[in-house]
């Protein structure tokens, strides 16, 4: 019987443990890193809400502009993704990937923008979506 609950409450532990936790804060309760990036870059934008998201050992933010920019923010405050209907601003952005879609892609403007370790998705305005490296260099167009 003893290692029946010990069976049963292993389990139950892991679904206790990977629940995601979401949660409305307050501005103020983003990481300074993150405010900061966001005074910058999007100071002309109203933040509309911020959810607060804690999944297995990781804590994550997600901002929401009045332009409908989602902004995705580490525990730390460092941007982890962008994504909305506006131009994303070009400072923001690795220069390699701006001029090769300025370049390439006159017409068009990067809405949406996902960096991870090894290599970096981009949306653009048309609905192409581009696959760079972690230097910005052009791997290929995904759709």
């Amino acid at each position: 019987m003893k290692k029946f609950i010990l069976a049963m409450s292993v389990p139950a532990m892991f679904l206790l443990v990977s629940c995601d936790k979401e949660q409305v804060i307050q501005n103020d309760d983003l990481p300074a890193k993150a405010t900061s990036f966001i005074n910058t870059h999007y100071s002309d934008q109203a933040i509309r809400q911020v959810v607060k998201e804690r999944d297995d050992l990781k804590t994550a933010y997600h901002v929401y502009l009045d332009n409908n920019t989602q902004l995705d923010f580490n525990r730390e405050g460092e941007i982890k993704e962008i994504e909305g209907t506006e131009k994303i601003p070009d400072a923001i952005l690795p220069a390699l990937i701006v001029t090769y879609v300025n370049t390439n892609y006159p017409t068009a403007f990067i809405r949406a923008w996902d960096p991870n370790d090894t290599s970096q998705d981009v949306k653009l305005s048309t609905g192409v979506e581009l696959l760079f490296d972690s230097n910005g260099n052009f791997l290929r167009i995904e759709n």
